[in-house]
């Protein structure tokens, strides 16, 4: 009984001991820089948003709300919001399925297969300056490829003025947009596909299910929180478009290409307007938060059905 008492005793009253901060002593840089550069800028962006600081009247005062009541009457901010929506959706989208039968293809094997995976990787790898410059060739009005081909095949008769209509604006910087970042859901998705356990797919193969079946009843449903994953990363990625827009068609033709961010840019940089252009930026975070808030309880419900 002493030996156990004695042994116990440290445990509580005068035995007790200061806990060892080594750990967090080997985390606090880390800590401080993300500190520095990712919790200060959104806090000081909220706060800068409950103002009405311009470098151009030189004001610098607490309004609490008012931005933001005066950006639900902005017919700018819902026009850019909405455009940036649409565009986060089809991309994504897109981007998913295209993605999704890439991966389905490099998964099988075949020669060559290591040579095309790289070879995918290479638009995902460009600048997205120099895929704007580059589509700005391809989809130009008077001498772009695109119309070029367009007209041998006899499918238009003339010349189509892609990024500088307003109808066909849009299109034309979700195009790029799918072309450059599909490799990269496909990369996603081919490394959720390599989780999928063989034996599975051979056991429903060799009871007689088609390619189609063992698909649609086998990989897909193992698959699908990975999709979720991968969507979710592609649409809060494309929810801050900006480079692509800026350079392709800087928000124009009559702001029908107009996206939050490049909005929020204008404001910021153009007219000088930090307060207001700070509540534009952080109406983009809460959205974006939505976004994640949404893509998770649908990714904690397929982890939990599948455990």
């Amino acid at each position: 009984m002493a030996v156990e008492a004695s042994a116990a005793g440290p445990r509580s009253g005068a035995g007790w001991r200061f806990p060892d901060l080594t750990p967090w002593l080997l985390v606090l840089p880390l800590l401080v820089s993300l500190g520095l550069v990712s919790v200060y800028p959104i806090l000081n962006g909220i706060w800068l948003s409950l103002t009405n600081t311009s470098l151009v009247t030189q004001e610098d005062a607490f309004i609490g709300l008012a931005n933001y009541k005066t950006l639900l009457g902005d017919d700018a901010f819902w026009n850019a919001w909405r455009h940036t929506v649409e565009f986060t959706v089809v991309s994504t989208l897109l981007e998913t399925v295209l993605g999704l039968g890439m991966a389905l293809l490099l998964y099988e094997h075949f020669s060559g297969r290591s040579l095309v995976r790289a070879a995918m990787l290479v638009p995902w790898a460009m600048p997205t300056v120099v895929t704007s410059k580059m589509f700005g060739w391809l989809f130009d009005g008077q001498h772009g490829m695109i119309n070029y081909l367009l007209k041998s095949l006899g499918l238009i008769e003339g010349n189509i003025n892609w990024y500088g209509s307003v109808e066909h604006a849009l299109q034309t910087i979700i195009i790029a947009d799918v072309w450059k970042t599909t490799p990269f859901m496909a990369l996603l998705l081919l490394a959720g596909l390599q989780t999928v356990p063989r034996s599975l797919t051979e056991a429903a193969t060799m009871d007689g299910a088609s390619p189609w079946r063992v698909f649609w009843y086998v990989r897909l449903p193992l698959l699908f929180p990975t999709l979720l994953i991968a969507g979710m990363f592609r649409a809060l990625d494309a929810f801050r478009i900006f480079d692509l827009v800026y350079v392709l068609t800087g928000g124009g033709p009559a702001d029908s290409t107009e996206t939050l961010s490049t909005l929020s840019y204008k404001v910021l940089f153009s007219t000088l307007q930090f307060g207001y252009g700070s509540a534009l930026s952080t109406a983009m975070f809460i959205t974006e938060t939505i976004i994640a808030l949404g893509f998770g309880v649908f990714i904690v419900a397929q982890l939990r059905r599948q455990s």
